[in-house]
């Protein structure tokens, strides 16, 4: 089923699949859409008198059609929403669960998110680095590199790395990379942080 969007090709489509579900008999029962008493006065009054009768047909056919379009982009709509939510839910899985340390960054190298193995590497706990300063997790003497990788996204570049050392966790002090890009539609950057082997 394809996604709804304003085009009018899936606006015929809608149309034609209403016609076809109308003329075979075929069409879903009513979502609760009504037609209002003005409506059914007219169409009564069309249909009474026999030089009409043609249009009240007509336009009976007509709001037949529309209602079944609404039913059809209802489905839709329901079929989108059950699409993205299974998809929200997969996407969050491979973020959370991934084996590298994610992380979600302002400009300001403030920590908005990051993932579980963001957090064993900096030693924390799952909620222990929001909205903590990235540098502060890292030894003084690798805070500077940290602050050019900032002011390079900040000015206008698209991605930057530098390796740095970090000053938490469970071993300790140890050298981390840290490749980085920002976002092309908020001002945040998107961080990759992982232990850096040297042998």
């Amino acid at each position: 089923m394809h996604r709804i969007s304003g085009d009018s090709g899936i606006e015929a489509q809608l149309r034609l699949a209403a016609d076809a579900s109308l003329s075979k008999g075929t069409a879903p029962h009513s979502r609760g859409w009504t037609i209002g008493g003005d409506a059914l006065a007219l169409l009564y009054r069309l249909a009474s008198n026999p030089d009409s009768a043609g249009d009240a047909l007509k336009l009976l056919h007509e709001l037949q059609a529309h209602q079944v379009e609404l039913d059809l982009q209802q489905a839709q709509i329901e079929a989108n929403e059950r699409e993205f939510g299974e998809d929200l839910i997969h996407y969050k899985a491979l973020y959370d669960l991934a084996p590298a340390g994610y992380f979600i960054v302002g400009l300001d190298g403030l920590i908005i998110d990051g993932n579980r193995a963001a957090a064993k590497l900096l030693g924390v706990g799952p909620a222990g680095f929001l909205n903590q300063a990235l540098g502060d997790f890292l030894l003084p003497e690798s805070r500077p590199m940290f602050a050019d990788l900032l002011k390079t996204l900040r000015e206008g570049g698209s991605e930057a790395s530098c390796e740095v050392q970090g000053a938490r966790g469970s071993n300790g002090a140890r050298p981390l990379w840290i490749s980085a890009n920002r976002s092309p539609d908020s001002d945040v950057l998107l961080m990759l942080v992982c232990e850096h082997d040297h042998s």
